[in-house]
């Protein structure tokens, strides 16, 4: 599904470059769920968004299902974006002036999909999350956990192919975290393949497969099924 080939990323300043990501190779199946590690500025979230199309490699190539997703126009990545992948963010990134439900509804506003048909995805995804009382309320009526299951909830409305997750329990109680990636795995075993960055070894094991970065390079890829 991903194959990442001799990804750099690399900034340039006067005299001196600085990198990110070095010599990055990597392959990941669908279906897969994928753990990245390391420690702050190695080069993990970097690594996700080149996945996510939200960055670009200075040098290499990425296919995404055998297609040259490195050399895609803008209007192709907004494609990917709107069919292809699902987003969580730590900081959760919910629309503050919308409602849990708008929240949810608007991928697949996105995605062109009438209102009729809508309505019914949402309701759905309302009741698997518990959240059904809760779907008239703003972001800032919510917990943290709340606003992260929403995130979850607006990521994968559309049937994402990949769901990429930054550090989905930075900024949640053990607890909240342990729901959330018992979650995450869930949708794995539904099908959906899943990349995540976590500093907590606990959660990334929720994972198949850990990958360590440091200093921008691949320190070890290890299978812990």
């Amino acid at each position: 599904m991903i194959q990442l080939n001799n990804i750099f990323k690399y900034y340039d300043h006067k005299f001196q470059r600085s990198f990110v990501l070095k010599d990055v190779s990597l392959h990941i199946e669908e279906g897969e769920f994928v753990s990245i590690m390391g420690p702050s500025g190695a080069g993990k979230s970097t690594l996700l968004n080149i996945i996510g199309l939200l960055d670009e490699p200075s040098e290499g190539e990425y296919f995404f299902n055998t297609e040259a997703a490195h050399e895609l126009k803008e209007k192709q990545k907004v494609e990917f974006h709107r069919h292809l992948v699902g987003l969580i963010f730590q900081a959760f990134h919910l629309i503050e002036e919308m409602t849990v439900y708008e929240n949810i509804e608007t991928p697949l506003i996105y995605k062109g999909i009438k209102a009729k048909e809508r309505k019914p995805i949402v309701a759905d995804l309302l009741d698997r999350f518990n959240m059904v009382a809760k779907k008239d309320l703003f972001p800032s009526q919510l917990s943290g956990g709340q606003q992260q299951l929403v995130g979850v909830a607006r990521a994968i409305a559309g049937k994402p192919k990949l769901l990429l997750a930054d550090e989905p329990t930075g900024n949640l109680h053990t607890d909240q975290g342990r729901k959330i990636m018992e979650l995450l795995k869930v949708l794995n075993q539904e099908g959906i393949t899943i990349v995540q960055v976590t500093h907590n070894e606990e959660f990334a094991r929720f994972g198949e497969r850990i990958i360590r970065l440091t200093d921008g390079r691949i320190e070890s890829d290890e299978d812990i099924r």
